[in-house]
């Protein structure tokens, strides 16, 4: 970074206002068109990765000894919900927007979306985001999952998808962004916000928001090679960048009043994954930095689905990623970066947003806690003064995306975008499969097979049992809804297990998530026949 732009960061984060409209993320009140938001449908880990203990096994069953009692650390307690409250609980952050055929620049490439969120953590660390650009085609999904509070993935879901859409925007559109902020005059929206009633923003930090994203601009403006703006691939990998850049610089500069100090400070020490997908019409880019993921759901010929993997999750069950990091330090700590299946024995996810304790030398990040207010209680802002075992040649994290592009095919039904506490419940297949039953009300059944045939009579019944489950009618509407109660809620046979998911919502706060995740998911219904015109 320049010294020249370091400076203007400088100048204005201590010029800084705070007055903010709430209509959407970050807006000063020279800045109410940034965004258009849309009016809400009236229908509308790892700190606890930094844990020790994931999450225990909760479900109905016999005991060693045959006595069909609850194999748990609660079993002599009896949490019940009827299944009007059940409904309830799992229906209260569940969004429906229907998108318009002619999106007044051609066919939209997304018919309808539907998002849900279940919290296990008191407050939920998961966040969620959708847009529309607005000055160029296509739309941008996201989802967030916070650790070591919640901060982190508040700050990026407001914040990400402005720095993609920004990075491909033409110049010719970011000259005039940057008039109308010179000239104090309305700023042409860039995004068009998707947004639940309960999303929550950080008014006070918004036009410091503001004015990195500019900064961001400035500084594509004075490129010579941003011309017709970047391609999706190339916004999305400079966006998670330099947004990540931006949170880290933040916690260093001085700040206008103690509350955007903290909240910068609380936001670079915690960390979140994020999994943002740009569907357009020359098809899907996915931008993964972590273990969420996103899913295609493709319908076959014959009717069947099949589930089609659009991210990888960067943890140690993807050994190149443990290559990876490894081969970025010294011989002698080969078996020190990664320990007990965490990075330095500590996070689960091997790439993120903040974290800063696993990027920043020791010595910054105590001068940056020394330089708090003496009055300021780390405790208060969820930051401990911790560091890694085995800190010896940071950085060990970075929020390089992987990025991958599918082109859009007529079988391409939908996505599914989820945290990893929807994917430590359903695999990727079970999840499609459910989706794809659920949006066509066809169940399809593989014949029985000749050795199923030779089953006895109890492995008969069994496999009876498995069928029925999968031809039971669904209880909701929104599929994402749909999704987190089979989540919670399956059977042994796959058949939804009232008592099981009664038990899994009714779990106090200090206990859920011992079983459970943080669960957030989008599922994203496609044009398929914008696909098949393209093929013509």
């Amino acid at each position: 970074m320049s010294g020249r732009v370091y400076a203007s960061i400088l100048q204005r984060a201590s010029a800084c206002t705070l007055t903010l409209s709430s209509a959407a993320p970050f807006q000063c009140a020279q800045l109410q068109s940034i965004t258009s938001c849309q009016p809400r449908p009236a229908h509308h880990r790892h700190f606890s990765s930094w844990g020790t203990s994931r999450k225990h096994q909760l479900c109905s069953g016999g005991d060693e000894s045959g006595n069909g009692r609850h194999l748990s650390t609660r079993q002599d307690l009896d949490f019940q919900l009827s299944q009007v409250q059940i409904n309830s609980v799992l229906r209260s952050n569940e969004q429906t927007v229907s998108l318009p055929e002619f999106d007044g620049r051609g066919l939209s490439v997304v018919r309808k979306f539907e998002s849900n969120q279940l919290a296990a953590n008191t407050p939920n660390e998961d966040r969620r985001s959708a847009a529309t650009c607005l000055q160029s085609k296509g739309m941008l999904f996201g989802v967030f999952d916070g650790h070591g509070g919640w901060a982190c993935a508040q700050a990026v879901s407001e914040r990400l998808l402005y720095y993609v859409a920004v990075a491909m925007l033409p110049k010719e559109s970011l000259e005039e962004l940057e008039k109308c902020m010179e000239h104090g005059r309305p700023v042409p929206p860039i995004l068009q916000w998707y947004k639940h009633h309960t999303d929550f923003n950080y008014r006070e930090s918004a036009s410091l928001y503001i004015d990195h994203l500019r900064v961001f601009w400035q500084e594509l403006l004075d490129s010579e090679e941003h011309d017709e703006g970047m391609s999706p691939p190339d916004a999305l990998h400079r966006a998670f960048k330099r947004l990540d850049a931006d949170i880290s610089l933040e916690a260093q500069v001085p700040l206008s009043n103690d509350l955007m100090k903290s909240t910068a400070i609380q936001v670079a020490f915690a960390g979140c994954t994020a999994c943002v997908a740009h569907v357009g019409t020359d098809g899907i880019h996915v931008a993964n930095a972590g273990d969420c993921r996103v899913v295609l759901g493709v319908q076959e010929d014959d009717g069947s689905w099949s589930a089609v993997p659009l991210s990888q999750d960067h943890n140690v069950q993807n050994q190149a990623e443990v290559e990876r990091i490894k081969a970025q330090h010294p011989p002698s700590e080969r078996d020190t970066v990664i320990t007990d299946d965490r990075l330095l024995g500590v996070l689960m996810p091997l790439r993120a947003f903040g974290d800063v304790r696993f990027k920043w030398s020791h010595e910054l990040q105590q001068s940056i806690l020394a330089s708090l207010e003496s009055g300021v209680d780390l405790d208060s802002l969820n930051l401990y003064q911790y560091t890694p075992p085995n800190y010896l040649s940071p950085p060990y994290l970075d929020v390089a995306p992987d990025i991958s592009y599918h082109k859009l095919r007529p079988q391409d039904r939908f996505l599914i975008l989820g945290t990893d506490g929807l994917w430590d419940e359903l695999g990727s297949e079970e999840a499609v499969r459910l989706i794809g039953e659920h949006l066509s009300g066809i169940h399809l059944q593989a014949p029985v097979s000749p050795s199923e045939r030779q089953l006895k009579l109890g492995q008969m019944h069994e496999l009876l049992l498995k069928r029925q489950a999968r031809a039971s009618p669904a209880l909701d509407t929104n599929a994402a809804t749909h999704l987190i109660r089979h989540a919670l809620g399956t059977g042994e046979y796959g058949e939804l297990c009232q008592e099981r998911l009664a038990t899994m919502l009714a779990l106090p706060e200090d206990l859920a998530r011992m079983y459970r995740d943080d669960i957030t998911a989008t599922v994203v219904y496609l044009n398929s026949d914008l696909a098949r015109s393209h093929r013509r």
